[in-house]
Formats: C-alpha cells, sequence, structure tokens
C-alpha cells in the first residue's frame, strides 16, 4: 500500500513545533514507551485529499489546536502543521494516490518526558460508492453519558478529538454484531448525538438539521460544509436536541465525515427507512469538490 509520512520535530521542554521532515513509512518510528501507545494520551484529525489538495484543512487545524487545549498538550504551530500536511499531500499525489486520507497525530510523548510527538501519515482512501449510492444501516447505542456532560464532567473530555479509541471500534463491532454498518450514539437521558466517527444530518422538509455541539460531541468539519453549500442552496439549517422519535419522523438521514463524505441512512435498528438519493449525490458532488 502507498503511503506518506511526515514526523514532526519539537523543541526540548518547550515543546513548540520547530519543523518536519518526510521519512520511510515502512521504518519504525514510534517508540513503545510513546503516551500514544500506551495510554491513547494524544489527539488527531483525518481530512480527505483529492489529487494533492486537503479538504478542510484549515477547520481540521482548528479542531487540532481546540482538542490540544482541551487536554493541555503543547498549542500546535498551525503554519509548520500545515505546511507538514501540504508536503504530504503533494507526495500522495505523486506516488500515483488521487484520492486519499491524511491523518495527522499530536501525541504527549514518551511518558517522563517533556517533547511531544507528532505525525502525518498519507494513504489511499478507502472505497465509498456502495456506502454513498446504496446507503448504511445503523444502529442506536446508548453511550452512558447525559446530554449535558460536557458541562457536568469536563474531565471526560467530551468533544475532544483524541486517540483513546477503543470505544469508538468496539462500537463498530456492536453494529456488526447486530447486522448494522454503523452506530449512532444516543445519551442516556434520550438525545441523538453523533456516529463512532461521523456526524449525524437530518433534513425535515426544506430545513437540515444536526445534534447541537455543545452536548458533549464532536463539531462536524464535513457537516459544517454540508450546511455552508446547503444555505446556498435555499435549505435552512439549525443546531437543535435531537431524539430517536425526530430521526424516525425525517425525511431524510445520513451520518457524514471527512473521507466517506454522506452516507444516507437506510434501515435504523432494523426498521427500513427511505433516502433521498438525489440529494445525497448532490451533497456528495459538493463535498468532492470543495478546497480551503
Amino acid at each position: 500500500m502507498t503511503a506518506v509520512l511526515a514526523l514532526l520535530e519539537f523543541a526540548p521542554g518547550t515543546g513548540a513545533t520547530t519543523g518536519f521532515r518526510l521519512v520511510d513509512p515502512a521504518q519504525p518510528h514510534l517508540t513503545v514507551t510513546d503516551l500514544a501507545a500506551t495510554r491513547g494520551d494524544g489527539i488527531f484529525e483525518t481530512a480527505r485529499v483529492v489529487d494533492g489538495r486537503v479538504q478542510a484543512l484549515e477547520a481540521h487545524l482548528e479542531r487540532l489546536a481546540q482538542s490540544a487545549r482541551m487536554l493541555e498538550l503543547p498549542a500546535p504551530t498551525l503554519p509548520l502543521w500545515r505546511d507538514a500536511i501540504n508536503a504530504v499531500a503533494v507526495a500522495l499525489a505523486a506516488a500515483g494516490v488521487a484520492d486519499g486520507s491524511i491523518k495527522f497525530v499530536l501525541t504527549r510523548g514518551i511518558e517522563g518526558g517533556q517533547v511531544p510527538t507528532g505525525w502525518v501519515l498519507g494513504l489511499p482512501s478507502p472505497d465509498f460508492t456502495r456506502e454513498r449510492a446504496e446507503g448504511i444501516r445503523i444502529v442506536l447505542l446508548d453511550r452512558g453519558y447525559r446530554h449535558d456532560v460536557a458541562h457536568t464532567s469536563p474531565w471526560l473530555l467530551a468533544g475532544a478529538k483524541t486517540l483513546s479509541y477503543a470505544v469508538n471500534r468496539a462500537v463498530l463491532r456492536e453494529a456488526a454484531r447486530r447486522g448494522a454498518d454503523d452506530a449512532l450514539f444516543v445519551s442516556s437521558d434520550g438525545y441523538l448525538l453523533e456516529g463512532a466517527v461521523s456526524s449525524l444530518l437530518l433534513r425535515v422538509g426544506s430545513r437540515l438539521v444536526t445534534p447541537r455541539v455543545d452536548i458533549g460531541i464532536l463539531a462536524g468539519t464535513t457537516q459544517a460544509d454540508v450546511f455552508n453549500w446547503a444555505e446556498l442552496q435555499g435549505f435552512t439549517t439549525g443546531y437543535e436536541l435531537l431524539t430517536p422519535g425526530d430521526l424516525a419522523t425525517a425525511d431524510a438521514a445520513w451520518l457524514v465525515s471527512s473521507v466517506r463524505h454522506a452516507a444516507p441512512v437506510r434501515a435504523v435498528d432494523g426498521v427500513e427507512r427511505p433516502i433521498d438519493a438525489e440529494l445525497t449525490a448532490r451533497i456528495n458532488a459538493a463535498l468532492d469538490g470543495r478546497i480551503d
């Protein structure tokens, strides 16, 4: 598999980013005592790259900085991260990868040390043509927290994009056990949240709505781009407290994410529902063509 890897360089003591270098991705680069490996103590972002251009890069960098603040990590020097990400994107295109993804990671570094670890990895993207066209089956799963957890328990880091993804992977395995492709979290007090790696979008007539971002979920970069496009098309948009009942009565529903883009929801907990194929195609065409 084609891969491109850049390692970020940091100043000892301050943790400030000082530069980056492209390295051989087939060689070992991560120390086994790095807190990314031993504790999942770090943050990341994943963006789509098309023909050497990274989609929604500024939004992803802004969210990386926000996650760093929440975890009290050294603030990433965004111009250097931007340069490293773009260098990986260009190298990926030069290697013949027209459609790929780029994951950029910042960790607290080696346990007991003072220097963070950071890298940018570019890979070919999976083919999501079927999911975008035919839709996905989802299940609703209780996240175990109230919808106001971000306010009552900020130490749980709800809304930060951290490397602690064991629960997210377990969710997808549980969805598969139930005969579904993906899952949507529900708060313990009955409000829709987000997917394991995606944001929820509903169409209600000429309105597009998504769960509020102050309820312990990640602010979706792709969802925000869909809203920007939809408003230009005459839709109204909104961030609301939504329930499973709202999902059941919506005219259409999607899980949207940076790489898969808009996947229409065709069934919820085994109950079939219609998909809006025409609007799905328009949304994905707009997402395919977006650049910063």
